[in-house]
């Protein structure tokens, strides 16, 4: 047998260089963790604690999918275990349907080339879809609110919303797949 086609044995965790696998993967576990819904400062906490339990119980680096991997149930258990603490319930198999996309769709590490992707597609939106979704995500208005403010019913902020995540999503999965197509 080839000793090129067998596998790397793992390498300990004490012989792994803890500031660049943070360094590494600190990004796209805190980009994580906001997608499955904890607000900055809760990924912030989340993050810190997930690299805390790697340094207390140690474990095999393969290699960088299968760590994230590892680092992302950290963080999920972590996360779930905080919304039960604090009397939220948490569907588990949402949750672990979402990893499931996660890894699907996020190619990079980090998330870097969905983001930009968005990026790109949010400027494309026309004024007004653009602002809804600018007062709604990230001025946390409420329906009612971006309603009053943009002059339109609350059903009518709900659909334009509707129609440009609608969108947003159609334009970045076709940026996705283009870009995969060109590195083919």
């Amino acid at each position: 047998m080839n000793s090129s086609s067998s596998p790397k044995p793992p390498v300990p965790s004490s012989e792994i260089d803890i500031a660049a696998l943070v360094k590494r993967h600190q990004l796209g576990l805190w980009r994580y963790l906001r997608a499955l819904g904890c607000d900055g400062s809760m990924a912030d906490d989340l993050v810190q604690d997930t690299f805390v339990k790697i340094l207390q119980k140690p474990f095999d680096h393969y290699d960088e999918s299968t760590t994230g991997a590892f680092l992302r149930r950290i963080a999920r258990n972590l996360f779930i275990s905080v919304q039960r603490r604090g009397g939220k319930v948490v569907a588990v198999e949402n949750v672990e349907r979402f990893e499931q996309v996660w890894i699907e769709l996020v190619t990079d590490r980090d998330g870097d080339e969905y983001l930009e992707a968005l990026r790109t597609c949010f400027q494309k939106l026309g004024e007004r879809p653009r602002l809804a979704l600018e007062l709604r995500f990230r001025d946390r208005y409420t329906r009612a609110r971006i309603a009053t403010r943009l002059s339109i019913s609350e059903n009518g902020a709900k659909n334009l919303m509707q129609r440009a995540k609608s969108r947003l999503r159609d334009c970045v999965e076709r940026l996705i797949e283009a870009r995969n197509a060109e590195s083919k």
